[in-house]
C-alpha cells in the first residue's frame, strides 16, 4: 500500500501537463488499485485499471495509453518479478512508445537494472511516497511529448488539394507567433487537428495543450472547469483544483465550440482573455496567466457576429487570425488520400496488415458528399476494414452511415409552403433585428403584407 501524506497535495500544481496523459494501472492488489486512482484521478485526463495482466493486449489495442505502471509479481508467492519483466516486453512489441513504470514489493538492484535493461522507464517499490510516485508518471510523460513522435493525425492535417495549400500557408506563417486563432469549419472537419499543429509548430510546442469542449459543458461547471475552485467553495468542492486555463499556463488552451457558451459566460471569458488573470471560485487572489489561445466553433462568422447571440468584442479578442477549414465535399482530391491512411490505420489495429483500398471501394467514396466530413469518412473505412474478409476493399464494404443524412432531414424540417414562409420572415427579421420597415424591404413586400404574415405565424 502507498504511503499517505496529504501535506504534499497542494504542491500538485507543478504537475498540471500531467492533465493531458491517460495511464494505465494493472496490479492484482485491489487495495492499490483503490489508492492510485484516488491519488491520480484528479490530476490525470483518463486512468484505467486492471487486475488481470492477460488483459493488457486487449487493452492496448482498444485504447492509447501514454503510461503503464505494471506490479512485477501476479501469482501468491513468487516474488521473482519475472513476471513483470514478461509483460514489459509484451507491452514494448505492441506500442514501443509506451513509457512503463515498474512496481513491486520485492525489488533489488538487479532487478531494477534488468528492468531498465528491458525498458522500464522507471521501478518504483512498494510502500512508495506519494510524490515519489507522481515525480517519475511526470518525468516520464515529459520525456514522452518530447521524445515520442505524435502520430500524424493528431499533429497535421492530410491533403494536397488546392483549398488545404493554401491554408496550409497561413498556418505556417500563424503558428510560430502568438496570435490568437478561430478556426471555423463544420463539424468533423478536423479542427482539434489544425489546432494540435498550430501548438506543435509554436514556441510553446513543449508546453502544456490543453483542451475543453465548451459545448460539453453545463453552466454550473462552466467556472469551476475552466478558472478552478478552492476547497469548500461549494457543495462538492472537496479540495482544491486547478482549472483548464491554469493548467495550460505557458501552453497553448484550445477552447472548442466557442460558439455555444452564452453571454454571462462570454462576458467571464472576455474579463480572462483582456486580464490574462483567473481568480479561483472561492478565492478573492488572481494569478496571472500566459497562454496561447486557440478557439473552434462550427458556426459561420455572420452568426457569431450576432450581436445577440455572441459578443462582438470577445470575438474581436478571439479573431486575431481566422482560418477556415474546408468540408471534405470541397476537396476531392484528399479523399483518396485521407481514405489510405484509415486504411492504414484500421487494418494495422483489426490485425490485417495486407488489406487494400480496391477501385470500385474508391469510386464510391469520390463518388458520396460526405456530410460528416473527414469523421464520417475514418469510421467508413473502420467498418469496411472490420467486415473486409478478403485482401481488397470492395465497394460492398462501403457502407455509409444514416446519421448524417437523418440529421439533415431533422434540421431541414418540413417543405410545405406555409412553413418555408415563415421561417424565412422570422430570418430576415433576426437579420435585421426587428426593423420592420428593413425587413419588408428585403422580403420584397409592404410593411402591411409583413404586418399580415406576423399575425397569420404568430410571430
Amino acid at each position: 500500500m502507498p504511503m499517505t501524506d496529504n501535506r504534499i497535495f497542494p504542491k500538485f500544481g507543478k504537475y498540471m501537463n500531467l492533465r493531458e496523459s491517460s495511464i494505465l494501472i494493472v496490479d492484482d492488489d485491489p487495495d492499490v488499485l483503490t489508492a492510485v486512482r484516488l491519488l491520480l484521478k484528479p490530476l490525470v485526463r483518463s486512468i484505467s485499471f486492471s487486475r488481470y495482466p492477460d488483459e493488457i493486449k486487449s487493452l492496448l489495442k482498444e485504447q492509447d495509453f501514454d503510461i503503464i505502471l505494471l506490479d512485477m509479481n501476479f501469482r501468491s508467492g513468487i516474488h521473482s518479478g519475472n513476471e513483470g519483466l514478461f509483460w514489459l516486453k509484451e507491452i514494448k512489441k505492441i506500442k514501443p512508445q509506451v513509457m512503463v513504470i515498474l512496481i513491486t514489493a520485492y525489488g533489488d538492484i538487479d532487478l531494477a537494472v534488468r528492468s531498465l535493461k528491458e525498458g522500464a522507464e522507471d521501478f518504483i517499490l512498494k510502500p512508495w511516497q506519494n510524490e515519489k510516485l507522481i515525480n517519475s508518471l511526470h518525468a516520464a510523460f515529459k520525456k514522452q511529448v518530447k521524445s515520442a513522435p505524435a502520430p500524424p493525425d493528431a499533429i497535421r492535417l492530410l491533403g494536397e488539394s488546392e483549398k488545404m495549400k493554401d491554408l496550409m500557408v497561413k498556418v505556417s506563417k500563424v503558428a510560430p507567433t502568438d496570435a490568437n486563432v478561430l478556426i471555423l469549419g463544420e463539424n468533423g472537419t478536423g479542427k482539434d487537428v489544425l489546432a494540435h499543429q498550430i501548438h506543435y509548430h509554436s514556441s510553446r510546442a513543449d508546453k502544456p495543450f490543453i483542451k475543453v469542449d465548451l459545448g460539453a459543458l453545463t453552466e454550473s461547471l462552466f467556472e469551476s472547469e475552466l478558472f478552478g475552485h478552492k476547497k469548500g467553495s461549494f457543495t462538492d468542492a472537496r479540495e482544491d483544483r486547478v482549472g483548464r486555463i491554469e493548467a495550460a499556463q505557458g501552453g497553448t488552451l484550445f477552447l472548442d465550440e466557442i460558439g455555444n457558451i452564452n453571454l454571462t459566460q462570454q462576458a467571464k471569458l472576455l474579463t480572462v482573455i483582456q486580464n490574462r488573470h483567473i481568480t479561483r471560485i472561492g478565492s478573492n487572489i488572481p494569478s496571472q496567466v500566459d497562454i496561447r489561445l486557440i478557439c473552434a466553433t462550427n458556426l459561420p462568422m455572420n452568426e457569431l457576429a450576432n450581436e445577440q447571440r455572441f459578443r462582438r468584442d470577445l470575438l474581436y479578442r478571439i479573431n486575431t487570425v481566422d482560418l477556415h477549414l474546408p468540408p471534405l465535399r470541397e476537396r476531392d482530391k484528399d479523399i483518396e488520400i485521407l481514405a489510405k491512411y484509415f486504411l492504414q490505420t484500421y487494418s494495422a489495429k483489426y490485425l490485417k496488415p495486407d488489406l487494400k483500398l480496391g477501385r470500385g471501394a474508391l469510386e464510391a467514396l469520390l463518388s458520396y458528399p460526405f456530410p460528416g466530413n473527414i469523421r464520417e469518412l475514418q469510421y467508413t473505412i473502420e467498418r469496411a476494414v472490420i467486415l473486409c474478409d478478403k485482401d481488397e476493399l470492395s465497394a460492398s464494404e462501403i457502407i455509409f452511415s444514416g446519421i448524417e443524412s437523418s440529421q439533415k432531414l431533422a434540421d431541414a424540417g418540413d417543405f410545405k409552403l406555409s412553413s418555408v414562409e415563415k421561417n424565412t420572415v422570422i430570418k430576415v427579421l433576426e437579420k435585421h433585428s426587428g426593423n420592420i420597415t428593413k425587413a419588408a424591404k428585403e422580403l420584397g413586400i409592404t410593411r402591411t403584407a409583413l404586418y399580415r404574415r406576423l399575425n397569420k405565424y404568430e410571430i
